[in-house]
């Protein structure tokens, strides 16, 4: 069994990292960081973005732990809060009201200091549906004093991930964390981007809760950043990068919590994924702009629903949006017509200019949208 974790070392938390490889990291952030901040200002859907944004973050956080979450009632608890009316409003649950509470309270009480107080509370509304399977979680509370591991394999063999330090001198360790969180917000030497990567590092690693420490630790993570950016960080979200990652996640916080205070190759994957966030955000705002341009140019433009159907999925890209185009074939399904109203639909849209041909010909021919810049 393994047995010389990061937290045995002697002054485990003062982390050391390599420049070279993490400054050109953070250099590119916060540039892309003041492009999206240019960007949002500009999108007429910002309120929608930012709400997309915080209920992509929450569902794909719990996801994480293999929690599925209902995203209508969430959508609704966060609607509230925000003051974002909805056109289908869905009743909010005890479980989206909690939720909405602990990502609210990171993102607009950046401000406040951190205290095992305000821990605890995030705690209690991660857990506070009335369902007797929590009674068997300490609620609000710190661990019990049984091993907290992270293991795998069969019962007689298993392979321990992770164990996190012992209960006796738990608290000492975390008002040291919290003193640390405080006091580093003023420290100029470091950057907020860094600083933001060893919070959740160090959180994580002391796996103060029986349960609800991976959300915590990113909650903490967005307040963090909030500290530093109150805006940007409604507009992007890392959770779902850390679940599309969530392998190799798991892999580099296993070899860094089982090495030494050198954190570079951590700092490296959370920025990375930091970046893709910021990258995922900025190709939807781009979208955005893209449609919302597009139909300034046809504000009256008579079109069949079928074909209004098609050009909206076409703007708004992705998996779904046919990236390489849209054939005749394919119209037909998605419109529900018949093959010859599709080409007769598709014809009469590339007359109007909202759609351009593609390269190739006879039945494979295909069709995107035809970019408009105002």
């Amino acid at each position: 069994m393994y047995d010389d974790w990061i937290w045995k070392h002697p002054n485990w938390t003062v982390f050391t990292w390599k420049d070279e490889k993490i400054l050109p990291l953070t250099r590119h952030i916060h540039q892309k960081i003041g492009i999206l901040l240019g960007q949002s200002q500009h999108n007429p859907e910002k309120e929608h973005l930012i709400l997309d944004n915080l209920i992509a973050n929450l569902v794909s956080s719990s996801a994480i732990e293999n929690e599925t979450l209902n995203v209508y009632s969430l959508r609704s608890s966060l609607a509230k809060r925000l003051g974002v009316s909805l056109e289908y409003p869905y009743p909010s649950s005890e479980r989206s009201d909690g939720l909405a509470n602990i990502v609210l309270d990171a993102l607009n009480n950046f401000e406040q200091g951190l205290s095992t107080e305000r821990l605890f509370r995030w705690h209690q509304w991660l857990f506070n549906e009335t369902d007797w399977t929590m009674q068997r979680i300490r609620i609000g509370q710190l661990r019990g004093h049984e091993p907290m591991q992270v293991v795998s394999g069969r019962m007689d063999y298993p392979t321990v991930h992770f164990e996190a330090p012992p209960r006796d001198g738990l608290e000492q360790r975390l008002d040291e964390f919290i003193q640390w969180f405080n006091n580093s917000r003023t420290n100029t030497l470091l950057d907020p981007l860094i600083r933001a990567g060893i919070t959740h590092l160090w959180f994580v690693t002391l796996h103060p809760f029986d349960d609800g420490n991976g959300r915590i630790t990113r909650t903490l993570t967005d307040l963090a950043l909030a500290q530093m950016d109150q805006q940007s960080i409604r507009l992007y979200a890392m959770s779902p990068v850390i679940l599309n990652k969530r392998k190799s996640y798991y892999e580099i916080l296993e070899a860094t919590q089982k090495s030494d205070s050198d954190i570079t190759a951590w700092l490296v994957w959370f920025l990375q994924a930091l970046n893709e966030s910021l990258e995922q955000t900025l190709k939807s705002i781009e979208r955005t702009l893209l449609k919302s341009t597009f139909w300034q140019f046809f504000p009256e433009v008579d079109l069949h629903e079928g074909q209004r159907k098609i050009l909206n999925r076409l703007l708004d890209g992705g998996e779904n949006g046919f990236e390489h185009g849209i054939s005749a074939s394919q119209y037909q399904k998605v419109a529900k017509v018949s093959r010859a109203t599709a080409t007769r639909h598709l014809t009469n849209l590339l007359e109007k200019g909202c759609i351009v041909k593609l390269e190739g010909g006879g039945r494979n021919t295909r069709y995107q949208i035809k970019i408009y810049n105002l």
